[in-house]
């Protein structure tokens, strides 16, 4: 809206602009894209670590920054005029309340790397702080944006190793989770999506777009985007049920342990170190492991307190034998 709309405090739009909501419902589809393909490796008809690695990691990135955009973009058009606190509160508990049942039912179907901050819990938390930057010019909001985004690059830091912390992103590697969206970076998306906004306002943008009228091609993501939520929390569980009733006909083949072992050490390697590091180390450690029986019980996530020392050792082992510097020693 422009400025003057955000002056006097006077809604600009009185319908909602079609091409916000076309977006999301793209970025619904996208998504239900990639979670199909996560639960195929799930389920075991996929190669192990598949959806974390290559593209489908990038394809993975860039759907969470299109929503975290768009919430930013949502936010500016309802409450850069002035916050409507009544339906602000009524959303925000809706998501805090969708995230909270996503962190539940994660936690009892896989609790070793269960939903604790998710893309969920980053838009409920974004949109509290986001309220601080309606008022922020355009520019300013961007440049704050790129610092949210860079600073795990330089920031990070073995105090926010605690697991109280871990929603930060500050943690020296990331902590294990099917979806990490800490504050940083991903906070960052939101704000480039309220600068974007502004900078559109300003332009005059939004009200050619809210003159649009889409063909019928659009109404299917239309409405997928005026009913996000719903239809977040809906289509995986549908998605999950249908694989599940396939593999009760067409079961997947089984996969050896160091089938499933090393995919899934090179993905957490891969998130702190090098892909030539990962190869070595994760070699490394499966040859140890395999030595000393211990493999099973990494994969079956059962190790008790000796054995949890030994994995430590192992791992430091390993971590200097991987080093370039530590080749033959």
């Amino acid at each position: 809206m422009p400025e003057a709309a955000i002056a006097t405090g006077k809604p600009r739009f009185r319908r909602r602009i079609d091409a916000i909501d076309i977006a999301r419902g793209i970025a619904l589809l996208a998504m239900a894209i990639y979670h199909f393909a996560w639960d195929l490796e799930f389920f075991g008809y996929a190669e192990p670590g598949m959806t974390a690695m290559g593209n489908w990691k990038l394809f993975a990135r860039c759907i969470a920054s299109s929503f975290l955009f768009l919430v930013g973009v949502s936010l500016v058009l309802a409450h850069a005029s002035g916050v409507k606190w009544p339906s602000y509160w009524r959303r925000l508990a809706m998501v805090a309340a969708a995230a909270a049942l996503i962190s539940g039912a994660t936690y009892i179907a896989t609790p070793n790397a269960f939903i604790f901050f998710g893309i969920l819990h980053q838009i409920a938390l974004a949109s509290l702080l986001g309220l601080a930057f309606l008022r922020l010019p355009w520019g300013v909001t961007a440049l704050i944006a790129v610092a949210v985004i860079t600073a795990p690059s330089f920031l990070r830091n073995a105090f926010f190793d605690h697991p109280a912390l871990w929603w930060v992103g500050l943690s020296s590697r990331n902590p294990p989770s099917n979806d990490y969206v800490p504050l940083f970076p991903w906070f960052g998306a939101v704000l480039l999506g309220m600068a974007a906004a502004k900078l559109a306002s300003a332009r005059g943008m939004f009200e050619k777009l809210a003159e649009w009228r889409p063909g019928r091609w659009s109404r299917p993501f239309a409405f997928g985007g005026r009913h996000s939520l719903a239809v977040y929390l809906i289509h995986q569980p549908i998605l999950i049920g249908l694989l599940w009733l396939f593999a009760q006909i067409v079961p997947a083949p089984p996969l050896a342990p160091t089938a499933r072992f090393v995919p899934a050490c090179q993905v957490s390697c891969a998130e702190t170190r090098g892909a030539d590091f990962c190869k070595v180390y994760c070699g490394c450690a499966l040859d140890r492991l395999q030595a000393e029986g211990l493999l099973d019980s990494v994969l079956e996530g059962s190790q008790d307190a000796g054995n949890a020392s030994r994995l430590n050792e192992i791992a430091a082992a390993c971590t200097i034998a991987s080093e370039p510097e530590g080749e033959g020693q």
